[in-house]
């Protein structure tokens, strides 16, 4: 059975497929800065974001004709980004740090971490610091919302090793944070 999900901008996504260029300037000009928001956290350079944004609204529109609306277009758009990025990542060979022993990071998974006064910004600025495979895995599963089955899928890893790399970006933001002076 095939689902089809409403989109707000359906008739600009039609356009856009038979070539409309005002569509896909209008559909660039509602997502551009949502998209390149998600190639940022993923690139951690604006320029390389940059890049990539443009190559996945590039080849986003070469695709269009086969959207059939089973995800908003902002989703579909969204994956086309992330995968941009991956296979970016994956082209400059970004090191993934594996971990077999899992028990560890569940010990310490389990335990609460509570920061007051933490915004958003803060631990943005905290993550930058992460290498660039447990940057990547903690981005996916905090600021994008992707579970760790989807996160696997994405870069290719087991589920196990995308749960012990957001354990350990986990512990090494909160070490940040904690040294930065944001815990009581």
């Amino acid at each position: 059975m095939e689902t089809t999900v409403l989109d707000i901008h359906s008739e600009l996504v039609k356009l856009s497929a038979v070539g409309d260029s005002k569509a896909q300037y209008q559909l660039y000009k509602l997502y551009a800065k949502a998209m390149l928001n998600v190639s940022y956290r993923m690139m951690h350079n604006v320029e390389d974001a940059e890049d990539m944004l443009q190559e996945a609204f590039i080849e986003a529109f070469k695709k269009l004709k086969y959207f059939r609306f089973e995800a908003t277009f902002g989703s579909w758009l969204k994956k086309i980004v992330i995968n941009r990025c991956m296979n970016e990542l994956r082209r400059r060979k970004a090191n993934l740090q594996f971990f077999e022993d899992m028990q560890l990071f569940e010990q310490r998974a389990e335990e609460e971490i509570i920061l007051p006064e933490l915004s958003a910004d803060k631990v943005k600025k905290a993550m930058e610091s992460l290498p660039g495979g447990s940057r990547m895995i903690f981005s996916l599963y905090v600021l994008e919302g992707y579970d760790h089955n989807e996160i696997s899928e994405i870069l290719g890893i087991s589920v196990s090793t995308s749960k012990s790399q957001y354990m350990r970006a986990r512990l090494q933001v909160k070490q940040l944070l904690i040294q930065q002076g944001y815990e009581n």
